[in-house]
């Protein structure tokens, strides 16, 4: 079968690998349709893993597919079913994991096309517990934005910020996968959003998506702005995954009491804070990776509801590099999906 082979940096090969066996007693075994890419991907590709690797390793963090066949045991899905992957390898067994905090896996084995093989690949075998069902009417490149695309954010937002109806918040790069789908979400429950954005093109296009205030931050301040516009009290929540370049003028944009979320940093991993800032202001500072599987279910029933993924490019396997190339160059509005 195919697979998108990572074997070494900036080193993707389409290759002809082993097909899995028939899945063992509690798998299922999937024909993976579409691939999301992200940030983890670039990442892995240009050879910044945060740990050792085996070469080759099959690419791909976020995917979806159908059931292709079921294992003895297997009791909650059928051959069709369109479904999406858990993107970790979880133990199951720590109370984090019994407890529904997956992210928090204590004897987790690695994140999958980034530590460990991926899914980019026709066929896999997965254990039926880190499986996610579609609803119907949710297409094989929604539900592949499912994983991180759409269930970080849930996370982020309500998980850990607490965001609630009719506050406002900040979202940083609000034409990416996250900035897009936190952009809608915030919308949906009525709050007032605040975005920033590399050219004007894309703030027209988030504003479309329903963001009330766009500033591109390539010409304006975006800190400035935000108190500007808010007369100077700033916003509830900050929804941060740039990093360095963008850290202190997003504590600047936060009210009183304001939390920050964040969960990445793509700007670089350091930056300074002010400590008299941070406890006179009493800021709440929360540190999200990843999500729990719970919340990709919850953005599959979102989908399914009205509240699609914005979808940039499609691009089949072989063009792989030309998304990664795409979010490189930070051309994208949404997500790019590759699909088998």
């Amino acid at each position: 079968m195919l697979s998108l082979q990572l074997h070494g940096d900036r080193d993707l090969r389409l290759e002809q690998i082993e097909p899995p066996p028939p899945p063992a007693a509690g798998e299922v075994q999937i024909r993976v349709r579409a691939v999301g890419l992200n940030y983890l991907d670039l990442w892995g590709f240009r050879g910044m893993a945060f740990a050792k690797r085996k070469m080759p390793q099959a690419a791909g963090v976020e995917a979806a597919g159908e059931i292709v066949a079921v294992g003895e045991g297997v009791s909650r899905f059928r051959e069709g079913d369109t479904v999406t992957m858990y993107g970790a390898e979880t133990c199951g067994q720590c109370k984090a994991c019994r407890e529904g905090r997956d992210n928090l896996c204590e004897n987790v084995a690695g994140i999958m096309g980034f530590h460990i093989d991926g899914f980019a690949r026709e066929l896999i075998n997965r254990p039926e517990r880190l499986v996610i069902k579609a609803p119907k009417g949710v297409s094989f490149e929604e539900a592949a934005c499912a994983p991180i695309g759409f269930g970080t954010v849930q996370h982020m937002l309500f998980d850990n910020a607490k965001l609630e109806p009719g506050e406002s918040i900040l979202v940083h790069a609000g034409g990416s996968g996250i900035g897009t789908a936190a952009i809608k979400m915030a919308k949906a429950i009525g709050c007032t959003v605040y975005t920033t954005v590399g050219d004007d093109e894309k703030g027209a296009k988030a504003k479309k998506l329903g963001a009330d205030f766009v500033v591109n931050y390539k010409t304006e301040r975006f800190e400035g702005e935000v108190r500007r516009l808010t007369k100077r009290k700033g916003v509830d929540v900050v929804f941060e995954h740039v990093g360095a370049d963008t850290w202190n003028g997003s504590l600047l944009c936060l009210k009183r009491g304001g939390r920050l979320v964040t969960c990445g940093a793509t700007s670089g991993p350091s930056a300074t804070i002010n400590l008299m800032q941070l406890f006179q202001q009493q800021y709440r500072i929360t540190g999200s990776f990843g999500c729990r599987m719970e919340n990709i279910a919850q953005s599959l029933e979102k989908m399914a509801a009205g509240m699609k993924p914005v979808i940039d490019a499609v691009f089949p396997l072989a063009e792989f590099e030309q998304g990664l190339a795409r979010i490189e160059g930070r051309k994208v509005f949404g997500k790019v999906i590759v699909t088998l």
